[in-house]
């Protein structure tokens, strides 16, 4: 039986979703493109009706994901997205939460078509929070970039770090409790 184009599109947005999840969860190399699909409910053979690869798939799952964040960080403040990002809740939701923490490091073993894809994405990441920083501090563009490239920067380093460390270390919770502390005191030297 043959589907119609909006269903078509409906079972690309749930590979797409489904993909996201788990990239973010296991890494790229940790989901093959068969138990990709078996888990949105496919068979591996409509994988390649949809897209030419798995760097296709994981680009596009990459953007969704980043779009997201974004898009999240819009709607709350500085010292509430340090709160929420350097977390323990964050740092366990692997497969929820940031794909830049998730995959950064995979993403820079990967295409230049994933890679671009990343870097659109943190700039918009950026680019909302340095609209955030401006408002409130009223700083430079220059001032503002600079500040929030190194709190997004030190945000995602701790949270890596901690995933890093086996889930139950002291180890894991100190990066993050003492990074949190550092980004909160910048922004509010500010």
């Amino acid at each position: 039986m043959k589907i119609t184009k909006t269903q078509s599109l409906a079972n690309r947005a749930h590979i797409v979703e489904t993909a996201s999840q788990l990239f973010r969860g296991r890494g790229y190399d940790g989901v093959g493109v068969a138990e990709l699909m078996a888990t949105a409910g496919f068979t591996q053979g409509g994988f390649y009706k949809h897209f030419g690869s798995k760097a296709d798939l994981m680009a596009e799952a990459a953007a969704l994901s980043l779009e997201r964040s974004a898009a999240g960080a819009c709607t709350i403040g500085l010292e509430e997205f340090v709160n929420r990002y350097v977390s323990r809740a964050h740092r366990d939701g692997r497969d929820t939460g940031c794909t830049v923490a998730a995959l950064g490091g995979d993403a820079a073993r990967q295409s230049d078509e994933v890679k671009a894809t990343f870097a659109s994405g943190i700039e918009k990441t950026l680019a909302t929070l340095e609209e955030k920083y401006r408002a409130g501090a009223g700083a430079t563009p220059e001032q503002a970039r600079a500040k929030v490239v190194s709190l997004f920067t030190h945000a995602v380093g701790a949270v890596m770090l901690s995933r890093a460390c086996p889930d139950d270390s002291a180890l894991a919770d100190e990066i993050l409790q003492a990074c949190r502390a550092e980004l909160l005191d910048a922004l509010a030297a500010d």
